[in-house]
């Protein structure tokens, strides 16, 4: 390797926004992370659930249509 051309390549932690940090090792000073293995849902098994806010109710509501889903 030629001397002086490359990157310095320290140990630095990397902090997810749950709080979680860890070590790793980078060209950067610091990483902030969205999601790390200790808050994703595919490593912890938890699932987060998003609420759809009602999209479908207010569709059928805009535009005048009856709900297909109710038995009458």
């Amino acid at each position: 390797m030629k001397a002086g051309i490359h990157p310095n390549y320290n140990t630095i932690q990397v902090t997810c926004a749950c709080g979680n940090t860890f070590e790793t090792g980078s060209v950067k000073k610091e990483i902030r992370v969205e999601t790390c293995s200790e808050c994703h849902p595919f490593y912890t098994g938890r699932q987060k659930f998003a609420e759809a806010g009602g999209r479908v109710d207010r569709f059928n509501k805009k535009y005048g249509l009856k709900d297909l889903n109710a038995r009458e």
